[in-house]
């Protein structure tokens, strides 16, 4: 069975449960860092990542992570997919973590960070292939989706707001170390997609 497809599978069932039957779950698996670094529930790292905060940011996150994932799978073996997916997930909490950890009134949660790593290993391996963005028609290179979305993403930092763009920003990056660290030949094939090797 598709890792990808058990992933989404258990973030569905998980989220809906901590949204509907079970709320004092929900505040169990949230990432809080103040709570974190003091009670030492480190586990938050990866249990916030299968909480979200409603039925959109849920549905946002196992979009992107269906349309990428299932190629992402293919291309790189299921081991090293799994792999890159918790290792985002714990990745990506880990800016939070430092810069939040001595704020009782901070919490995170949702895939975002893991969804990042998949979505920007797919966009390494793939840079040329288009991504389309909803009403837009026209498809965006990957590589120049990656860019601007990682610009951005480090100026939305910069202020206050609910959503957390360092999450996405260190699970994108990972997203690329994983690859160039762990999957071999990853530096040679993206030279070749350009022709420079």
């Amino acid at each position: 069975m598709s890792v990808t497809i058990s992933l989404i599978a258990l973030n569905v069932l998980v989220s809906v449960v901590t949204l509907y039957a079970a709320p004092q779950l929900f505040n169990k698996f949230m990432m809080m860092p103040y709570r974190t670094v003091r009670q030492k529930t480190w586990y938050e790292l990866v249990s916030s990542g299968f909480v979200h905060a409603g039925l959109g940011h849920l549905f946002l996150n196992m979009f992107v992570l269906f349309f990428f994932g299932l190629v992402l799978e293919r291309t790189i073996g299921q081991g090293h997919f799994l792999a890159l997916y918790f290792t985002g997930l714990i990745v990506s909490s880990l800016p939070s973590l430092y810069k939040e950890k001595d704020n009782p009134e901070f919490a995170t949660v949702g895939a975002s960070g893991a969804v990042e790593g998949v979505l920007f290993a797919f966009i390494f391996l793939f840079p040329l292939d288009p991504i389309y963005i909803m009403f837009i028609p026209i498809g965006i290179p990957a590589i120049i989706f990656g860019v601007l979305f990682l610009a951005y993403s480090v100026y939305a930092s910069q202020k206050e707001g609910r959503i957390n763009h360092l999450a996405h920003i260190a699970g994108a990056l990972w997203g690329l170390v994983y690859l160039i660290v762990f999957v071999p030949n990853t530096i040679d094939h993206f030279l070749t997609v350009f022709g420079l090797l």
